[in-house]
C-alpha cells in the first residue's frame, strides 16, 4: 500500500510537471470517466513513424 502511494505521488507530480495543474487534472478526469486500455491505445502510439524518427523521439527525451 505504501508503495502505492509513492508510486501515485510520483505519478501526480509528473503528470503536473509536464501538463500543470489544470491539464493533470482534466487527464485524470478523462482517464476515470472513459474506459481506458493503456495496453490497446499504446499499440497504435507510434504508428506511421519511420525506426528513425522513433530513435530521435527517444535521443530528445533520454534527459527528460
Amino acid at each position: 500500500m505504501y508503495a502505492e502511494a509513492i508510486l501515485r505521488g510520483r505519478g501526480m507530480r509528473a503528470l503536473i510537471d509536464n501538463l500543470g495543474k489544470v491539464e493533470a487534472e482534466r487527464f485524470i478526469a478523462a482517464i476515470v470517466r472513459e474506459p481506458f486500455d493503456y495496453t490497446e491505445w499504446q499499440t497504435g502510439l507510434f504508428d506511421g513513424m519511420s525506426i528513425r524518427e522513433l530513435s530521435n523521439l527517444a535521443m530528445e527525451n533520454y534527459d527528460k
